[in-house]
């Protein structure tokens, strides 16, 4: 049998908020359940971790088709909570709600704000529709208080938000939304997560984007975020999941049979291995019979280097990433073979480049397209047609100075679907 919640009625109010959204006509809404005392329609309230005071406006109990008002809530019960907020971001998920003149002595359980771990930079591919991208995430943190996000800049892609989010299902869904709901057609850079860098003066800093990476003579060690990750397979995939782990560099904690044809692998894995392609190929690996399931839990420090992408002598700070040393080279030559295909011919030849600081490790170069300046000429003295060739050959050198190239939403893809 299951118990009867515990709590008594006389005790200090002690409720916890364990689901928010934002109604357009109530506005801030919470699904609250009551461990002690009692919450009454029009009595003040406390939220703990905040300290700011509400009244309550109405209390509802929640159902699917026919919600029943109610006018007060006892230990044991849940009941949607109406203060008239106008933020999320006021009754967040985890915190304590308390009577303001007799509080609680302690919070139910211990409240900490959401952190993203996956950031990733948003652009409008209509660089006029900035502003309306910052609408769109305002409007849709009402929703999800999860979301962070900040103004960035590229030079490649103009005005944009580095956003942060709970991980890559998170990302994808908020991605999704912000397309369908806002009608906003965007480009999506490569998600990547928080490193600790520390420096060489003894100082630490947190870098999202790989672009804000110190230079090397400043950095004495880079840490980056790990996972405790749980993966159950059918026992006749699993050489091809241990294979998987380890070319994503985890290391292998525990592994346990479960029943006769099944297995627990429990690896610490880089967060930055898991980020992009790895539930694909995770699926892929075991025709979609894999189940899998992530905890961030620990920083370690390792041996990374910033992995910077120039076209055309610029380099493109949206492909920047931040790879382990011994996968840099294999990585940059992949990167550069299918950036080729993707870069459009110009009149000029396009250099692309895979770099390490100031070192070139690989190197593609897209062919200019031809033009038969010679056409027109018929005949007649061979200096003649040196000349104009002499003409082309100086103005595609001229071009090769000052020419731009304007890269399309596949080449920043290029960085996902790298094997």
């Amino acid at each position: 049998m299951i118990p009867p919640p515990k709590g008594s009625i006389d005790a200090p109010l002690k409720a916890v908020i364990y689901d928010s959204w934002f109604d357009s006509y109530l506005g801030a809404l919470a699904i609250v359940r009551v461990f002690d005392g009692e919450l009454k329609k029009g009595s003040p309230i406390k939220v703990m971790s905040t300290g700011k005071e509400y009244n309550v406006q109405s209390l509802t109990y929640p159902h699917p088709l026919h919600p029943e008002s109610t006018d007060s809530i006892k230990p044991g019960e849940i009941g949607v909570l109406v203060t008239g907020v106008k933020n999320v971001k006021e009754l967040r998920v985890g915190d304590t709600v308390t009577d303001p003149k007799n509080s609680c002595s302690e919070a139910v359980g211990e409240f900490r704000e959401p952190r993203p771990f996956v950031f990733a930079g948003f652009y409008p591919i209509d660089t006029d529709r900035f502003e309306d991208l910052r609408d769109a995430l305002d409007k849709l943190k009402l929703n999800d208080a999860s979301i962070s996000f900040e103004p960035e800049t590229s030079i490649a892609l103009g005005f944009g938000f580095r956003v942060g989010f709970l991980g890559l299902l998170h990302m994808e869904v908020v991605k999704e939304r912000l397309e369908r709901e806002f009608s906003l057609d965007l480009i999506a850079t490569a998600p990547t997560v928080v490193y600790d860098v520390k420096l060489t003066n003894g100082e630490s800093v947190r870098v999202q984007n790989p672009s804000e990476l110190p230079d090397v003579q400043r950095i004495e060690a880079i840490f980056e975020p790990y996972v405790k990750a749980t993966v159950i397979v059918p026992n006749d995939f699993l050489g091809n999941i241990i294979t998987l782990m380890n070319d994503r560099r985890g290391t292998q904690q525990k592994m346990d049979y479960i029943g006769l044809d099944r297995v627990l692998l429990v690896y610490d894995v880089p967060l930055n291995e898991i980020v992009i392609d790895f539930y694909d190929k995770l699926k892929s690996a075991t025709k979609g019979y894999a189940s899998f399931d992530y905890e961030p839990f620990d920083y370690k420090m390792g041996d990374l280097v910033k992995l910077d992408i120039k076209v055309a002598g610029e380099a493109v700070d949206a492909l920047s990433l931040i790879v382990p040393r011994l996968k840099a080279e294999y990585k940059g030559r992949e990167l550069v073979k299918k950036m080729k295909e993707l870069v459009p011919r110009q009149l000029f030849e396009v250099a692309i480049q895979a770099s390490i600081g100031n070192r070139v490790i690989a190197r593609e170069t897209v062919k200019s397209m031809g033009k038969n300046v010679t056409a027109k000429c018929y005949g007649g003295d061979i200096s003649r047609k040196r000349k104009l060739l002499d003409k082309q050959k100086e103005g595609k050198k001229r071009m090769k100075a000052i020419g731009r190239v304007e890269l399309s939403q596949d080449a920043f893809l290029a960085v996902l679907k790298l094997d």
